[in-house]
């Protein structure tokens, strides 16, 4: 058994009180390197490490411009979304339990990166699959 980690980016959120009230560019706006619908697709094996390489290439779907979305063929991901989503990225690929007793499947979690101003929610899957 094989396991891969399906990324989605469920939603963006914008305060911009917060940003005019504390962000040196007050407008700022959302988050410029993800789009709500966004999928992403980590591996982990002889051929491909994923992972190690913060995502870079691991882009599937957007409804942007691949080369500024991050995790798209030039980007790493952001690194507050990576801060807050490689644990669960790092135990699925391993094909441990992301979640168990917290969310309603133990392989899927909901997180989001700690831009409080834009912060974006991701949803981690691990998928399990033969060789």
């Amino acid at each position: 058994m094989k396991h891969k980690v399906r990324v989605t980016v469920l939603k963006k959120n914008l305060y911009p009180e917060l940003q005019q009230a504390h962000c040196a560019d007050p407008h700022a706006g959302p988050c410029p390197r993800y789009h709500e619908g966004d999928v992403f697709e980590f591996y982990r094996d002889g051929s491909r490490d994923d992972f190690w390489h913060m995502g870079v290439n691991t882009l599937v779907r957007t409804k942007g411009d691949p080369n500024t979305v991050a995790g798209g063929p030039q980007l790493p991901f952001c690194s507050e979304a990576w801060d807050a989503i490689a644990r669960y990225i790092y135990t699925g690929l391993q094909g441990g339990s992301i979640m168990q007793g917290w969310m309603k499947e133990e392989n899927t979690m909901i997180a989001c990166c700690s831009d409080g101003t834009r912060p974006v929610v991701f949803q981690i899957e691990r998928i399990d699959y033969e060789d």
